[in-house]
């Protein structure tokens, strides 16, 4: 297992939930890290709140901004010298039924979730092919492996990160680049209050399921593991984690389940 202690490790969703708790958790290993998310100001709050701020730097950067990535990458590895380690982590969820989903929320989800995410990971390819190395870690969700109403557009935009990077990591095996996918289930986010209806507006409320689920913490910790294992695929959560094998192996009976859970649930 390689140590992560001491690496360069980029963070993007940088300002909240699980990004917040990685920051954290890296900088209290040893690592250097590069904060990202839009806003400097939230940034500075999480750097100030590491172990070691000394070794902590900060760079806003918007996901959707697909035509700066070469400037924010140039940016980024001057900024250590190198990175080790990107951890794709920014991205949004949703939470309405399809019929009641404008189109955009499509689009929307897909920019972020999708197309920022590969936009910037190409932005790094080469440095990373450059340098004769290279870490790339996306956080996905236990929904880009089985399908759940109300998170549509959430679960089709994870399911093409799958699709990605498993590819990502059959052609560059040989630059020495590794790839790591990590799918949360429920976690203690504000992902569920964040997440777009169908008219494009946050929700704004909190979900039960998430607001039992693991800790930002608590995942952090076992992230960091996984990272260090080298890990190709690694789902994380609660008894959630069983739809990913009832869906491979009893996708009838995941399908009854999941249609059974929704009509329970009274709000979305």
């Amino acid at each position: 297992m390689a140590s992560i202690n001491h690496k360069t490790v980029w963070i993007t969703g940088a300002s909240s939930g699980i990004g917040e708790a990685l920051a954290y958790e890296l900088n209290r290993k040893g690592c250097s890290v590069l904060l990202s998310a839009r806003t400097q100001e939230v940034l500075e709050r999480v750097k100030s709140k590491c172990q070691n701020p000394e070794t902590v730097k900060v760079l806003p950067l918007d996901i959707t901004q697909y035509d700066q990535m070469d400037t924010k990458v140039k940016e980024a590895f001057e900024a250590f010298g190198s990175i080790d380690i990107l951890i794709n982590n920014a991205g949004i969820s949703q939470r309405s039924l399809i019929i009641d989903t404008d189109f955009e929320v499509y689009k929307k989800l897909m920019e972020v979730n999708y197309l920022g995410t590969i936009a910037l990971t190409k932005a790094v390819l080469p440095c990373f092919i450059k340098q004769g190395q290279g870490h790339f870690v996306t956080v996905t969700s236990l929904m880009g492996k089985f399908g759940s109403p109300v998170r549509s557009g959430y679960c089709g935009s994870k399911h093409a990160l799958h699709g990605f990077f498993d590819v990502l990591r059959m052609e560059h095996e040989k630059d020495q680049i590794k790839v790591s996918l990590v799918a949360p289930g429920f976690v203690r986010t504000n992902i569920a209050k964040n997440a777009l209806i169908g008219d494009g507006s946050p929700r704004g409320s909190e979900d039960s399921d998430n607001a039992n689920g693991m800790t930002v913490k608590d995942f952090a910790q076992k992230m960091v593991k996984a990272i260090e294992k080298e890990e190709f695929e690694v789902y994380m959560g609660g008894g959630e984690v069983l739809g990913v094998y009832l869906k491979r192996f009893f996708p009838k009976l995941l399908h009854r389940v999941m249609v059974r859970r929704s009509a329970k649930k009274r709000k979305f």
